[in-house]
């Protein structure tokens, strides 16, 4: 038998008012679902909602930081263009 100090899930307790509390223990029920389970799916899929609404942020700054649209292609071509553009620096001589 596992006793609590070798249990490998974390116990919360959470409230809920009763409507809710009654939606969920529905929702459980017909899904054949522990509220456990229940509540394990409800986070998970809230994780993945919020993980791509960072996505979704990160990709509008991104498009904001390209207002030309350039792609990976154009890196070449970009550098050498901005090579071109600065004058050659001399290599130092070595004194010896």
């Amino acid at each position: 038998m596992a006793t609590a100090s070798s249990r490998k899930s974390r116990v919360f307790t959470i409230s809920l008012p009763p409507e809710l509390a009654q939606k969920a223990e529905a929702l459980a029920q017909r899904d054949s679902r522990t509220m456990s389970e229940l509540f394990r799916e409800a986070f998970r899929m809230y994780s993945a909602q919020q993980a791509q609404r960072t996505l979704d942020e990160l990709g509008d700054y991104a498009a904001g930081r390209n207002p030309n649209g350039y792609t990976e292609a154009d890196v070449p071509r970009l550098i050498n263009e901005v090579r071109a553009q600065k004058p050659r620096r001399r290599k130092a001589r070595s004194n010896g």
